[in-house]
This record gives structure tokens, C-alpha cells and sequence, in this order.
């Protein structure tokens, strides 16, 4: 896998970050930002596109006490100024059974079924876990 750019930590008590995006999945953030202004991901639990992460303009998902946010994205743009922050969110139901993994946003050609925002580039998010390893006491 390429190199990759982690999420700052979003939940209580957490140091670590549960989220990286590929450098792919960044160029095409780039450039989506150019279109949309500021975004937003909420993983899917399940409807749509199985359980794909989602890309909506920031604010037009609506999230509430029944999600949590996983991290934070800085995005910058390709001569490193800052652009913004892309908040990455899930559902507190969902989450339970992801607690133990790390995710990592990719992207790949091929149009998914959902509505998030990347359909029209014929490109589409997908997400890449590997279990988390936590320190024993």
C-alpha cells in the first residue's frame, strides 16, 4: 500500500489515530474539495454501498448522539496549505463491532451505487482494516 496520512484522534481518551487516507484517496479529496467545499465521511453501515466510506459535503449527513467521530483529516492542498478539516464518522452501533481495527481510506476506478460525492469522477472510496494492536497492561 502507498504511504499514507493519519487522522488526529477524535474520541475521549484515545492518543491514536483509527483512520488514514492513501495518498490516492487524498489527490481525489483535493480535488473534490475544489467542487464541493469543505466534506465530510460517514462509513456506511450497510445500505447503498455495502459498507463504503461516504463523502458528503460537510454538514449534509446529518450526524447525532448515535454516531461518534473516529478522526479528524487535515487536508492539505498539493503545495501543503492547509484547506481543512474533514471530520470521519460512524455509528455508535457500527462502531462496536470496528472498535478493534484500524481503517484506511483508499480509492479505486469503478462508480459505486451510493451517493457520495465521488460517483461522477468514476472513482469510488473504499475502506482497507487491519486489526489494532493494544498494549496489554
Amino acid at each position: 500500500m502507498s504511504s499514507v496520512t493519519e487522522t488526529s484522534a477524535a474520541i475521549a481518551g484515545e492518543d491514536f489515530s483509527r483512520v488514514a487516507f492513501t495518498e490516492q484517496s487524498l489527490e481525489l479529496l483535493r480535488k473534490l474539495w475544489s467542487i464541493h467545499g469543505p466534506l465530510m465521511f460517514h462509513q456506511s453501515g450497510g445500505c447503498c454501498d455495502g459498507s463504503s466510506p461516504m463523502c458528503y459535503p460537510a454538514g449534509e449527513f446529518r450526524t447525532g448522539d448515535a454516531d461518534i467521530r473516529l478522526g479528524v483529516l487535515q487536508l492539505d492542498d498539493s503545495e501543503g496549505q492547509k484547506l481543512g478539516d474533514i471530520d470521519f464518522w460512524m455509528s455508535k452501533e457500527q462502531f462496536e463491532y470496528w472498535k478493534h481495527t484500524k481503517l484506511t481510506v483508499d480509492v479505486v476506478t469503478g462508480r459505486g451505487s451510493g451517493f457520495s460525492v465521488e460517483a461522477p469522477e468514476g472513482k469510488r472510496f473504499l475502506i482497507r482494516s487491519e486489526i489494532i494492536e493494544f498494549p496489554t497492561a
